[in-house]
């Protein structure tokens, strides 16, 4: 069946819109797969989607980001981490 082959009709769709960072990485890994990521990431552009991961890239605020950041207060001193 087609559907088996699409990750995010047969994974936990969740996973696309998770907040941890490794979460994110794996729905990423998982869009790398599929047969259809251009035209998922064409459509989620097209529709600025306002958050999760589409077609291998991540939204946040209707545009493509390299990169979720996590949720909280950043660090004040970068290199302290």
């Amino acid at each position: 069946m087609v559907a088996d082959l699409i990750p995010c009709r047969s994974h936990d769709a969740e996973l696309w819109f998770a907040e941890r960072q490794a979460d994110v990485e794996r729905a990423k890994a998982l869009c790398r797969e599929c047969p259809i990521i251009e035209g998922c990431l064409a459509g989620a552009v097209e529709r600025a989607e306002p958050w999760g991961v589409w077609g291998g890239q991540v939204f946040v605020g209707g545009v493509v980001v390299a990169t979720k950041r996590g949720r909280g207060r950043p660090r004040k001193d970068a290199t302290a981490a």
